[in-house]
């Protein structure tokens, strides 16, 4: 992202009140100072269109159309931007369940998968990385190829190093470093509300 879209998607973020502040455990299990709340962006139709029309971009340049046949979206909040931006680029739906259906086919992966497809793993962000990991193993398990994940953000707490490990190269249209700086330029939030977040990104 340029530094003007940086600055216009930290003004939106704070804007719909996605940043919050307090004590949050995160799906990792991890408690966290702060929250992100990208759940809440695709009731802002406009802001919604814009985060994903900036991943759409993203992955044509970064990852390359021919470098993948089907985009994954990770439930539960990657769910409309994978949704969307698979229609943008006109590449197959499918998501990978939390939890195997106990009911009708028992599916672990809804939509159609064929054995060797190249699968790019799309999600809303990553911290520790565990839930995309989970995700990759679960289409590998059904005979998908994850070699490449897309997220909106990058919380730096070792996602992408986790993710690296398992043969998985991560994309990132913005890291929380870069977020927490331009909110504090444009005076969203304060000194001690930076130092937080600044903390807790791995070192």
């Amino acid at each position: 992202m340029t530094e003007a879209q940086k600055m216009e998607t930290a003004k939106i973020l704070n804007q719909t009140g996605a940043l919050q502040f307090g004590l949050f455990k995160l799906s990792s299990g991890k408690v966290s100072p702060y929250y992100i709340d990208l759940r809440i962006v695709p009731s802002f139709p406009d802001v919604f269109r814009d985060i994903c029309d900036s991943c759409t971009k993203a992955i044509t340049t970064q990852v390359g159309l021919k470098n993948f046949d089907r985009i994954a979206g990770v439930p539960i909040a990657g769910l409309p931007f994978a949704s969307q931006i698979a229609y943008n680029l006109k590449k197959p739906f499918l998501y990978a369940r939390q939890s195997t259906k106990r009911h009708g086919r028992e599916r672990r992966i809804e939509g159609i998968l064929v054995s060797g497809n190249r699968v790019l793993l799309v999600d809303d962000l990553v911290t520790t990385g565990l839930t995309l990991k989970k995700a990759a193993e679960t289409v590998r398990a059904e005979g998908g190829v994850v070699t490449e994940a897309v997220t909106f953000l990058d919380r730096e707490e070792g996602g992408k190093e986790m993710l690296e490990k398992s043969g998985i190269k991560l994309h990132t249209l913005l890291r929380i470093s870069e977020l927490a700086n331009t909110l504090y330029e444009i005076g969203a939030v304060d000194e001690e509300s930076l130092k937080t977040i600044m903390k807790q990104i791995k070192k």
